[in-house]
């Protein structure tokens, strides 16, 4: 389990990072996007203190202190709050396809640090990674929400890798779609091995595994 410290360095960088998916709106969509954040920080510490199926609505909203009405403003269920954490990675994904399209650094390094970016939020320790990985699989609803969210994500992807191949970083024989997907499973595999084994940290470990992906596609 977390201490206290480490709990309050996940919601400063939470708090404090300028997250791409809040990018972009107006004044009332981002009061309401920065509360519907609020609820999945408190979540996300609830859930990996206590696991997710021991976790209520009720705790939740006391947590981050709002009303109950407030917390179905914004979700159905406390399943729903975990679409926060694929809004912010998705959001992620985008900036690095925006990033590809601008054409002002190379493919490899849009991808090394997609790689981290993405790792940030289960990176503060394994135990929040585990949590993180049993909450998305803990029912049928929200194995089909990620499984939308990585098709999506897997669709953004494949283009930054189009955009490799026609500058010829990326071996142009490779099918896209197949390179997204195994992007994906690199790093899911990491997440998921680093946070059964917590040796190092989950930057040293995307790092070690994006290098090898590198080299197997690159041109």
């Amino acid at each position: 389990m977390q201490n206290k410290s480490e709990f309050a360095g996940l919601l400063e960088i939470l708090a404090s990072e300028n997250l791409p998916h809040l990018q972009g709106m107006g004044r009332r969509e981002r009061r309401a996007a920065e509360t519907r954040l609020r609820l999945f920080r408190c979540a996300l510490q609830l859930f990996a203190q206590r696991g997710f199926p021991n976790v209520t609505v009720e705790d939740i909203t006391e947590a981050a202190d709002v009303g109950k009405g407030t917390f179905f403003n914004y979700f159905e269920s406390k399943d729903d709050v975990l679409g926060v954490m694929a809004e912010i990675q998705l959001g992620k994904v985008r900036e690095a396809l925006q990033q590809a399209r601008d054409g002002k650094r190379s493919i490899q390094a849009i991808l090394s640090h997609l790689f981290e970016r993405v790792g940030e939020e289960p990176a503060r320790s394994p135990e929040l990674a585990r949590a993180l990985l049993s909450s998305f699989l803990a029912s049928d609803r929200i194995r089909q929400s990620l499984a939308r969210n990585m098709a999506e994500g897997r669709q953004m992807a494949a283009e930054i890798i189009e955009f490799g191949q026609q500058r010829g970083e990326i071996n142009p024989k490779l099918k896209k779609d197949q390179v997204a997907l195994h992007l994906q499973q690199t790093f899911l595999g990491t997440l998921l091995i680093w946070s059964l084994r917590g040796e190092s940290k989950l930057q040293k470990a995307t790092e070690a595994s994006f290098q090898h992906f590198w080299r197997a596609i690159a041109d």
